[in-house]
């Protein structure tokens, strides 16, 4: 049976990315305001959560994988802790400067793979980002609708619109 899901980029709409070009320690993960409310909200309507992000810095060596998962431990304690169940959580370590791949965001592997992973119903899902890379990858993914949200804002009036849907 498949299920219908909400993919969320991190950086810039999961978490405050202001004033970081990078977030890989867990003192800097600051988690932007309404998110706990609209994964409720997701999550509440049937949604599947998973997010979507592109953590170039590893490859660039700027940190490790294991920062990463530190950083996206830290985060699903602070959703379990608000009664979220996170799906799951796809990241790419690479990036265009130093190697090609065909999961780093705007490509769409992160999403395909998710997809096929855990028995998504791309007609029935969303993508949450904050940059046209994000847009790009939802789109070439298949995805129902792709909302571009400003960085660092309230994912709450999205949530409200895809609930509605």
């Amino acid at each position: 049976m498949s299920q219908k899901a909400v993919f969320i980029d991190r950086d810039g709409v999961i978490n405050n990315d202001e004033g970081h070009y990078y977030i890989y320690k867990v003192k800097d993960f600051k988690l932007n305001k309404g998110i706990i409310e609209g994964l409720k909200l997701l999550q509440n309507a049937g949604y599947k959560l998973f997010v979507i992000t592109n953590q170039g810095g590893v490859a660039k060596g700027k940190y490790t994988e294991d920062d990463v998962e530190m950083v996206h431990g830290h985060f699903l304690q602070l959703m379990f802790d608000n009664d979220i169940r996170i799906t799951d959580i796809y990241y790419c370590p690479h990036h265009d400067s130093v190697e090609l791949c065909d999961c780093r965001k705007p490509q769409p592997g992160m999403i395909i793979q998710a997809i096929e992973e855990h028995q998504i119903d791309k007609t029935q899902s969303y993508l949450i980002g904050d940059s046209e890379r994000d847009i790009e990858a939802g789109n070439a993914a298949g995805l129902k609708q792709c909302f571009l949200i400003d960085k660092n804002s309230s994912i709450m009036p999205v949530c409200q619109t895809i609930i509605k849907q």
